[in-house]
């Protein structure tokens, strides 16, 4: 018997891409977003949130079974976004609790500053925002390295410059491997799918979920909650670097998740017990 918890797959024609997304459980709607993260990323919290929320995965353009009409076009964060505005738009009008991690929080800054009426509340995850670190212009250029080794020299030598830059190298770590008990990606993915998703990211996605400027002036007028959060384990790693500053910038606290850069995957109770309490403002 199907419970709250058994998600439904589904698919949405956009330009360019045919979205697939899933849905789960019952109450407010949640979406979870992730870049390059997929819905399969999300597996270890979705059904724990579906006890108390609506919940939403989907996989980014060109990641697994969102398909592209064209893999080599362009790809902008006002793309990305779109996709997700178009999605929640096809979901109801009810504004929604949105989770974003790494790429996806990026993308969910830039869903609250450009259609706002859609989001209920933010929980931004250790979005990359280099933009925001004094060491903006070296990060920038390495980062570019990474896109471009990558590209011209290969998968191994990409990651391990992105590694280098990041303080990320889970996708180099054997499967079940992982510190602070995080799993590998491997583990919720095929090796196949992994190099594909990998590859995806690279050659289209890191450069503008990393590279974006967010709207500072716009994120501090929204009337909706902003939380960012930083992984406990992750300390010193780029993107809780820049999780640190965007909460500078906004002038409120990071709030601690447990884990590192994907806790949800390794500790994924005490995640979404706090994520419960921040998103609904009971923390």
């Amino acid at each position: 018997m199907a419970t709250t918890a058994d998600p439904t797959e589904h698919t949405l024609n956009l330009s360019g891409t045919r979205l697939h997304y899933e849905t789960s459980g019952s109450g407010p709607l949640l979406l979870l977003v992730g870049a390059p993260m997929g819905s399969r990323g999300f597996a270890t919290i979705a059904p724990l949130l579906a006890e108390h929320f609506t919940v939403v995965t989907y996989d980014p353009r060109g990641i697994l079974r969102s398909t592209v009409e064209d893999p080599d076009a362009e790809v902008t964060l006002d793309l990305l976004t779109d996709d997700v505005h178009h999605l929640l738009a096809a979901l109801g009008s009810d504004p929604a609790y949105v989770f974003g991690n790494s790429g996806g929080a990026s993308i969910g800054l830039a869903l609250l500053t450009r259609y706002p009426e859609q989001v209920r509340a933010l929980v931004a995850h250790e979005a990359p925002l280099v933009e925001l670190l004094p060491d903006s212009g070296e990060l920038r250029a390495a980062l570019e390295d990474v896109c471009d080794t990558y590209a011209d020299e290969g998968r191994n030598e990409g990651l391990k410059k992105y590694a280098a830059v990041t303080g990320v190298d889970r996708f180099s770590r054997p499967p079940g491997g992982g510190r602070h008990g995080v799993t590998d990606l491997e583990s919720f993915t095929p090796p196949a799918d992994v190099r594909a998703i990998l590859d995806r990211f690279f050659l289209h996605i890191l450069r503008p979920t990393a590279l974006y400027r967010p709207d500072l002036s716009a994120l501090r007028a929204a009337s909706a909650r902003i939380v960012v959060a930083g992984g406990i384990a992750s300390k010193g790693q780029l993107s809780h670097r820049s999780a640190t500053a965007l909460a500078g910038e906004l002038g409120t606290a990071l709030v601690d998740f447990p884990g590192d850069h994907t806790g949800f995957q390794g500790e994924p109770e005490p995640f979404v017990r706090l994520l419960r309490q921040v998103l609904t403002g009971t923390a």
